[in-house]
C-alpha cells in the first residue's frame, strides 16, 4: 500500500516537473539568442565594489547593534562609578555625624 502511494507521488511529481520544463523552453531559447553586452570600465567598478568583501557583510541592524551595545557598555560603566561613590558617601568618617544631626 505505501509502494503504491509512494510510486503515485513520484509520478505527479516527474509530470510536475515535465510541464514546468515545456513551459520553460521558450524562455531559454530565448535568452540564447540575445547578443551579451560586454561590460564597460563603470560596470567592472560596480561589480568590484559590490564583491568586496567588507561591502558585501554590511549589514544596517548590525551597525545597530554595535552602536547600542556601545552605549550599553558606557552606561554599564556609569552605572558602576555611582554605585561606588554612593557606597563611599554611605560609609564616609561623617556617616555617625550625619545620622545624629538628623535626630
Amino acid at each position: 500500500m505505501l509502494e503504491l502511494i509512494a510510486t503515485i507521488i513520484l509520478l505527479v511529481g516527474l509530470i510536475g516537473m515535465a510541464i514546468i520544463i515545456f513551459q520553460k523552453i521558450p524562455v531559454l531559447t530565448e535568452l540564447l539568442t540575445q547578443e551579451v553586452e560586454k561590460p564597460g570600465v563603470l560596470d567592472r567598478l560596480k561589480h568590484k565594489i559590490r564583491n568586496n568583501g567588507t561591502i558585501k557583510s554590511f549589514s544596517p541592524l548590525l551597525l545597530l547593534q554595535r552602536i547600542l551595545s556601545g552605549i550599553r557598555v558606557l552606561i554599564l560603566r556609569t552605572e558602576k562609578k555611582l554605585r561606588q561613590k554612593s557606597i563611599e558617601n554611605k560609609f564616609s568618617d561623617d556617616y555617625w555625624k550625619r545620622i545624629r544631626k538628623e535626630k
